[in-house]
């Protein structure tokens, strides 16, 4: 019941984030709408402790919007789109700030990532061992 909960959360809060920049589109020119077409780059991310994420209840859901504009409920959209642009959209290149010391404490943080990026559909799960190992990966995109 927990999995059904969280999709239908991150199937909700895609829509909105996808379909939010989109309102008003329909009173734009022709011209207009044609010089300002890009590929959607939207998405949800979540965060829960355990082990995965289809144990896992989220705690906290951001959304991410990076095209045309930075935005969402994300506290750092416009360094989080800049960190994902540098990397293309690949999460598991998010690596480990040089300046990162962590303890060997386990307590396991699942983050979820859901929507599109680019124009294509994007699901990402990550388990990191601790609150501290996952903030020091893409500093700004795991950081809510």
């Amino acid at each position: 019941m927990r999995n059904t909960a969280r999709w239908a959360a991150t199937l909700g809060l895609t829509a909105t984030a996808l379909c939010g920049p989109l309102t008003g589109a329909a009173l734009a020119e022709p011209a207009a709408a044609a010089s300002s077409l890009y590929a959607p780059s939207a998405l949800v991310l979540t965060l829960g402790h355990g082990e995965n994420a289809t144990t896992v209840t989220p705690e906290r859901a951001v959304t991410l919007t990076c095209a045309p504009t930075s935005s969402g409920t994300h506290p750092a959209a416009a360094q989080a789109c800049a960190e994902l642009r540098a990397v293309h959209g690949d999460f598991d290149a998010l690596g480990a700030g040089p300046d990162a010391l962590c303890t060997r404490e386990y307590n396991p943080v699942v983050v979820t990532v859901d929507g599109v990026w680019r124009g294509k559909r994007v699901s990402y799960e990550r388990t990191f061992a601790n609150e501290c190992v996952k903030s020091s990966y893409g500093t700004s995109v795991f950081a809510f």
